[in-house]
């Protein structure tokens, strides 16, 4: 058959010589209906690219937004990197403190399942991209939703990824702050996403159960397959075992920066932050040095003073001070919000509901204002509600391990907080102050 748009001879067509199957038509534009021709698109595959893509989005989804309520945004403005929310934060709880490992496996997940599916997300956007330039653009209302929720989807979810892993690599470049950039457009997207699954998720359910794989559903026509395809160099099993192959060697080479041993050294694609601190009570991962952030050993020498303030006054106190006060135990890892954590952590020092009893709340502690001795960075000021002073688990850290803090890792004392993101657990701090926040 000739080409029915433009007619055998037609600038848009190539001789049937050229083709060597028949008068096909193969177009020179993009909207053309032989441009695209590859036989391993078609509905089937699509389909289940994107019941993929509605599962990990959604856990993605879900688990960005426990991140961000993780920070207790809405307990005090330092926390805060997204004031302007509105209603977008109607979800907002207060943060638990149990399980101690909750941020790490929550945050975790986001970051690992986020990475793991990018060449699901790109084998998709690979399939469905002739419909992006299908003539014409619009045909009808319910057509024109479409098309808009397919845009915004496609722009969001690229912006989300992009935006994301330049985060997690700690090379983010983009202006303006990461928060309210990634938060802004994980709503739009999410939109889209809800709006484009309503349209097209029952015909993908229907086009999956109408039988193999290879095939379209039995009398629906496949909009997405080629009018001419090429010879196959390749089946869209095997289409879909290459993109489920490249999912798990991105699963393998950055999961293991959730764990220790073996798989940790094979993470390579989620940040390393600085060297390896090496062996010993305070080798393990760093990314906030203390001359990244203007700290020197000065500041952590022996004039430094941590001052308590509450109903009680302000109260200074020296580290050797603090060390003869009872010192506490707990087992806490790391756990940042570019998806790496540490292991359980030894750490030991004085409970912040000792201080805050110091401090004049001997019953009931509210939450507290850390203040941070460095001069640059992010979160130099950081606050914690009630329930996380309350913790018995919740330190003002003077060692780690066995050890004294390394300056790194923050000496002279540093807070550690079960389930807290990594950035909450201020290091160098030279303030607390309790107060209702």
């Amino acid at each position: 058959m000739g080409d029915r748009r433009f007619g055998k001879g037609s600038p848009f067509s190539l001789p049937d010589s050229a083709t060597g199957r028949g008068p096909a038509f193969t177009g020179r534009l993009p909207s053309a209906p032989g441009f695209w021709r590859s036989p391993v698109r078609g509905v089937r595959f699509t389909a289940v690219l994107g019941l993929i893509l509605l599962a990990g989005l959604t856990l993605l989804f879900v688990t960005g937004l426990l991140s961000y309520a993780a920070y207790n945004p809405d307990l005090a403005p330092v926390n805060d990197k997204t004031p302007g929310k509105g209603l977008l934060g109607f979800y907002l709880f207060a943060w638990p403190t149990g399980p101690h490992w909750l941020y790490r496996l929550t945050q975790g997940l986001h970051v690992t399942v986020g990475i793991a599916l990018v060449p699901v997300l790109l084998a998709k956007l690979w399939s469905v991209i002739p419909k992006l330039f299908v003539l014409p653009p619009v045909r009808s209302a319910g057509h024109a939703l479409e098309r808009v929720s397919l845009l915004l989807l496609v722009g969001g979810a690229l912006f989300e990824f992009i935006t994301g892993l330049l985060n997690i690599q700690l090379e983010y470049v983009f202006p303006g702050s990461f928060y309210p950039l990634h938060f802004y457009g994980a709503w739009v997207f999410f939109a889209a996403f809800l709006a484009h699954t309503g349209l097209k998720l029952p015909r993908a359910v229907r086009v999956l159960r109408g039988g193999r794989l290879e095939g379209s559903a039995p009398g629906e026509a496949d909009e997405l397959a080629a009018p001419d395809p090429a010879l196959p160099t390749i089946s869209r099993r095997g289409a879909l075992a290459m993109t489920g192959g490249g999912s798990l060697l991105l699963l393998i080479t950055s999961a293991g920066r959730s764990f220790d041993g073996p798989l940790r050294q094979v993470a390579l694609l989620t940040p390393h932050g600085a060297a390896e601190p090496g062996p010993g009570p305070n080798g393990f991962q760093i990314n906030k040095t203390a001359a990244a952030v203007g700290v020197t050993a000065a500041d952590a020498g022996r004039d430094w003073r941590l001052t308590v303030s509450g109903p009680a006054g302000k109260i200074r106190l020296s580290r050797e001070q603090l060390l003869a006060m009872d010192q506490h135990s707990a087992a806490l890892p790391i756990a940042c919000v570019e998806g790496w954590a540490t292991s359980d952590q030894w750490w030991r020092g004085v409970r912040l509901r000792d201080l805050a009893a110091l401090a004049g709340y001997p019953d009931r502690p509210p939450g507290v204002l850390v203040e941070s001795v460095q001069r640059s960075g992010a979160f130099r000021k950081a606050a914690l509600r009630d329930n996380q002073v309350r913790d018995p688990r919740a330190l003002l850290a003077l060692q780690v391990n066995g050890e004294n803090l390394s300056l790194d890792h923050g000496y002279p004392a540093r807070i550690i907080v079960p389930a807290a993101p990594g950035v909450l657990n201020t290091k160098w701090v030279t303030r607390l102050t309790f107060e209702a926040l």
